[in-house]
C-alpha cells in the first residue's frame, strides 16, 4: 500500500495556481434537467430537454430581437427620486443605489429603437432583477416616452413585461403610471401604430392591470405566470379552490386573454409577422 503514501509533505500548490470551477457552468431547470450554460445561451436561454424558458433581462431580449444587437437606447440615464422620503428596512435612495450597483441598470425598464428583420421597432423591456421589476415613476415615464417616439416616427412599439407590480416605495405615484401608460397606448392606437405586448414570467400586479394587457396583439412565453393578484390572495378573497394551471400563460390563452404563446426562438419571426399583417405590408421572410 506504499502508493498511498505522500512523498512530499504539505500542500505545494500556491494560492495563485489554484483553479476554481467556474460559476454558472451548469444550469438546473425547475424540472431537474441539467444543461450547460453555453448550450442554454445558444438555445435562446431555453432548456432544450424540457422547454423551460429561463428568466432573462433586457440585454438578452435586445440581442434576440434587434438585428445584430444594434439599437439606440432611449432615455438611458432617467433615474428615480424619493419625493415621499420612503424608508422601510432601508432608505429608498439606498435601495435604488444598491439595485443599480448590483444590476448595472438605472431602473426596471430599458427602451431602445433599432431594426428587427430590417424594419424599425421601439422596444421597452423590463428587468425583474431591478427591485422585482417594480413599476415606479421612471418605468411609467420611459414607457410613455417610448410611445411618444413611436407616434412621432410612426414606428411599431413592443413592450416586454416582467414585473412584480407597482413599486410600493413610490405609493400613489407608482399607481399613477397605470393611467399614464394606458393613455399613451390609447394615443398610439388613435395614430394607427401597432403595439405588441409580450408577457413573460412573471407579469403581475399593476403591470398586468395596465400596459401588459392592452396590446393589439397580446402574447406570452410558455409557462409564464400572468395575473393581477397572487394565487393565495385570489383563493383567500374568493374562498374557492383555483383551477389547475390558474394564472399560467396556457390558462390565459384558453380563456381568451392572450392571442398566442410563442417559443423564444420564434419570437422575432412571430412579432414581425404580426406587425406585417396588422400594417398590411408584405410579409418578410
Amino acid at each position: 500500500m506504499s502508493w498511498f503514501k505522500r512523498k512530499t509533505k504539505g500542500i505545494t500548490t500556491t494560492t495563485n495556481e489554484k483553479k476554481d470551477i467556474p460559476k454558472g457552468l451548469w444550469y438546473k431547470s425547475p424540472t431537474g434537467k441539467i444543461v450547460d450554460t453555453d448550450e442554454l445561451e445558444e438555445n435562446f436561454y431555453v432548456s432544450p430537454e424540457d422547454g423551460y424558458h429561463v428568466r432573462i433581462g433586457s440585454k438578452e431580449y435586445f440581442e434576440i430581437l434587434f438585428d445584430d444587437n444594434t439599437f439606440k437606447e432611449l432615455d438611458a440615464n432617467l433615474t428615480s427620486k424619493d419625493p415621499l422620503k420612503f424608508e422601510d428596512t432601508k432608505k429608498y435612495p439606498d435601495r435604488l443605489k444598491a439595485a443599480q450597483d448590483k444590476t448595472h441598470l438605472k431602473d426596471a425598464v430599458r427602451t431602445g429603437v433599432g431594426k428587427s428583420k430590417g424594419k424599425d421597432i421601439v422596444i421597452a423591456c423590463m428587468d425583474f432583477s431591478f427591485i422585482g421589476g417594480s413599476m415606479g415613476s421612471v418605468v411609467g415615464e420611459k414607457i410613455a416616452r417610448a410611445a411618444n417616439y413611436s407616434i412621432k416616427n410612426k414606428i411599431p412599439l413592443m413592450i416586454i413585461s416582467k414585473s412584480g407590480g407597482a413599486r410600493m416605495m413610490e405609493a400613489a405615484l407608482s399607481l399613477m403610471q397605470l393611467a399614464k401608460t394606458s393613455v399613451k397606448l390609447a394615443q398610439l392606437a388613435e395614430a394607427g401604430i401597432p403595439y405588441i405586448s409580450l408577457c413573460t414570467d412573471p407579469t403581475t400586479g399593476g403591470t398586468t392591470a395596465s400596459f401588459a394587457m392592452l396590446g393589439d396583439i397580446n402574447i406570452s412565453e410558455p409557462g409564464a405566470l400572468i395575473g393581477f393578484a397572487g394565487p393565495r390572495i385570489v383563493r383567500d378573497t374568493t374562498g374557492k379552490e383555483l383551477p389547475e394551471g390558474f394564472q399560467t400563460a396556457e390558462f390565459l390563452l384558453e380563456h381568451g386573454f392572450l392571442d398566442f404563446i410563442t417559443h423564444r426562438k420564434e419570437l422575432k419571426n412571430r412579432v414581425n409577422l404580426y406587425i406585417d399583417l396588422i400594417t398590411n405590408q408584405p410579409i418578410r421572410a
